[in-house]
């Protein structure tokens, strides 16, 4: 009898993976920072919102498309770029290949295990995503070669403080994956036998490298290379991200913004997109979750940008909150790693529809025949769940 592989709710999804990846594998991708304040409330804050359903006036079909950075997209959901995504011998390209498959773009990491070459080749709609890394030099060749492969637009994350420490420990990830360190991992491995056949199929352990910081056709520095570079580069100016903007003439993201002021700032910097995002609870422990901090941004910008939420998407439901409360569009992170682990290119799939069909249902049962009819009162905002980030007290200077 064939081994049934759908999963009903990104919980599921996870709970798979987590039975099939080897537990220091499994650990990177709970990630998180310190206590895990964050990452929690980026979780927890969207339960905390209700609906205003109506009784009657279900739509016959609903029209979950719209456009983000310039391309169609079916539904209002958006891959977001994560790195090493060794969890799958396929990494990127298997997520390329399903969000083609369900109409959506993918952001690609400039961490990615894959070439963005290859990634553009499975879903021609990419965008490409950059730290602040080695200087403009470096970060112009990235970019450069971002062009030339096919990218569609840019994404600058910024919001990285380097904070390592975890309360429940850090999962030992080796900085080089030889013969020696592979022997080494061997036990961990074979308790995940068909994560390990999986990947013994290759003939290769899995790469820890990052093709993308290097020039085309090389195979890149280590993960943690690029990582200790990154550590040492002093971080962007306002003038910096003007420059890069700049640089790249497309439609341009400024990713990790959690303040008025700032999304104001990336305003006048000339960015074209900005997502709403604490780097899902990876960064700075302490700051709130990114729905509490979406509707004072998206009241501030929301006329002159577009505005995107990133942070503890797990259902449509979800989504249909963030869109309600001004945002244009979601980008996933987690959820969509966590179906790659379990299935692969149709895990990742699995993960998409599921969104969909929940978007779907929370929209007929709101009345809503487009996602871009929702509005804040199709959502029940408790009393002091907003963060007014960035907001000068009423008379006080900014």
């Amino acid at each position: 009898m064939a081994r049934d592989t759908w999963f009903e709710t990104v919980a599921f999804a996870q709970q798979r993976a987590k039975k099939r990846l080897p537990k220091s594998v499994y650990s990177s991708l709970l990630a998180a920072s310190e206590k895990g304040i964050t990452v929690a409330d980026n979780v927890e804050a969207f339960g905390e919102l209700g609906f205003a359903p109506h009784v009657i006036g279900a739509i016959e079909k609903r029209d979950l498309s719209t456009t983000v950075m310039g391309q169609d997209i079916s539904l209002p959901v958006v891959i977001s770029p994560t790195g090493v995504q060794a969890v799958h011998p396929d990494g990127e390209i298997a997520v390329a290949r399903a969000a083609a498959a369900r109409g959506t773009a993918m952001g690609l990491s400039s961490f990615a295990s894959k070439p963005i070459e290859d990634v553009v080749a499975a879903n021609p709609k990419t965008f490409f995503q950059v730290y602040w890394l080695g200087g403009r030099d470096a970060i112009a060749a990235r970019v450069e070669r971002a062009r030339e492969a096919g990218a569609v637009g840019l994404i600058a994350t910024t919001d990285w403080s380097f904070a390592h420490g975890r309360d429940w420990g850090s999962p030992k990830i080796p900085e080089h994956m030889d013969l020696r360190t592979t022997v080494r991992m061997l036990p961990e491995g074979l308790t995940r036998p068909r994560w390990f056949l999986q990947w013994a199929k290759t003939m290769r352990p899995p790469d820890l490298r990052v093709p993308n910081q290097a020039t085309r056709g090389e195979p890149g520095p280590p993960f943690f290379a690029a990582y200790g570079e990154w550590m040492a580069t002093p971080p962007p100016t306002w003038e910096d991200i003007a420059w890069l903007r700049e640089l790249w003439d497309g439609p341009f993201m400024l990713k990790g913004v959690m303040r008025v002021d700032d999304a104001k700032r990336a305003v006048d910097a000339g960015v074209s997109t900005i997502s709403v995002s604490n780097h899902g609870g990876n960064n700075l422990d302490g700051t709130p979750a990114s729905i509490r901090a979406l509707p004072a941004i998206a009241d501030a910008v929301g006329d002159q940008i577009e505005v995107l939420l990133d942070g503890g998407v797990r259902r449509g439901s979800d989504v249909v909150k963030a869109l309600a409360l001004g945002a244009r569009a979601v980008m996933i992170g987690r959820a969509y790693l966590w179906g790659l682990a379990a299935e692969g290119q149709a895990g990742v799939e699995n993960v998409l529809d599921i969104l969909r069909s929940g978007i779907d249902s929370a929209m007929m049962g709101l009345g809503c025949a487009s996602v871009h009819d929702l509005v804040p009162g199709d959502v029940v905002v408790p009393p002091g769940f907003t963060r007014a980030l960035g907001v000068p007290p009423e008379g006080g200077d900014q």
